[in-house]
């Protein structure tokens, strides 16, 4: 795998983190402001950091498969 992709899964999972982290904290505040709108913007922007760092972990399983 070259460089790129090494980089890419890792900013997938960066990427990744960090969505998961602001929608956690829109969701909080959603609740708290009984806000339903932020609470579902909240929820999509988390699950959209779940699928990115899945992303990056299936690039590093396929570039480990691939080196052996």
């Amino acid at each position: 795998m070259t460089k790129e992709g090494i980089m890419s899964s890792t900013t997938d999972k960066i990427r990744g983190f960090a969505n998961q982290i602001a929608g956690k904290a829109k969701k909080a505040v959603g609740n708290a402001a009984d806000d339903d709108k932020l609470r579902v913007e909240g929820a999509a922007q988390e699950a959209k950091g779940e699928v990115q760092q899945a992303s990056g972990e299936a690039k590093d399983a396929i570039k480990k498969f691939i080196d052996g």
